[in-house]
């Protein structure tokens, strides 16, 4: 990505994933409970609204340029983020301290290592493929501000395609935000730079 240009889907998509492995060592490394709860709830907040982000964006934009080949991405995308979700329910209230934690969370990464996988190496090339460098800076854009609107924990019983998904998120959003409140996170000079600005 220039540094005068906006990113395109792919560029966006990549930095989140990068964020995500980088919570994920941070907890790892954390040396006290505190750290490591503030970490998974990173985490957490960020995986979450990644991933309904990606469904009510990217998805139906596959699913439009691609036609049935998109759908039947978007299909095995859905599967592989349910695993992730459900990985990522328990392990949004599961303290760091338990022994059940450090597996949990090595199989939610490697569950999110083979979708970001699948991403990089089907979904984003032939999407990119369909989009002027335009057409995939709008829908980064849109992607980055549906972000701000979606639910900041994991819901794997929620339904996962719009527009259903959309009202569901809108539930649970709010509660979801109020919980964030209450809970203990890094400070905002922790964090990447560009997940500085959305807190």
């Amino acid at each position: 990505m220039s540094p005068t240009q906006p990113p395109t889907i792919s560029e966006a998509i990549s930095g989140d994933h990068k964020s995500l492995d980088e919570y994920a060592d941070r907890i790892r490394s954390s040396t006290s409970l505190e750290d490591k709860t503030k970490w998974r709830n990173q985490l957490t907040w960020a995986l979450a609204r990644h991933a309904i982000s990606e469904e009510l964006t990217m998805y139906p934009a596959m699913e439009k340029h691609l036609g049935e080949e998109g759908v039947q991405l978007t299909n095995t995308d859905r599967e592989q983020h349910q695993a992730v979700k459900e990985d990522l329910y328990k392990l949004q209230s599961l303290s760091p301290a338990s022994s059940e934690f450090s597996p949990l969370l090595d199989r939610l990464m490697t569950d999110l290592h083979d979708h970001i996988k699948h991403e990089s190496e089907e979904d984003m090339p032939r999407l990119e493929g369909k989009l002027s460098r335009e057409e995939s800076q709008a829908l980064a854009k849109s992607f980055e501000r549906t972000k701000m609107i979606t639910p900041t924990r994991s819901h794997p019983s929620a339904p996962n395609r719009p527009y259903f998904e959309n009202f569901a998120a809108m539930l649970a959003a709010p509660i979801d935000r109020f919980k964030d409140l209450v809970s203990a996170f890094p400070d905002k000079e922790e964090l990447p730079e560009k997940h500085r600005s959305m807190l």
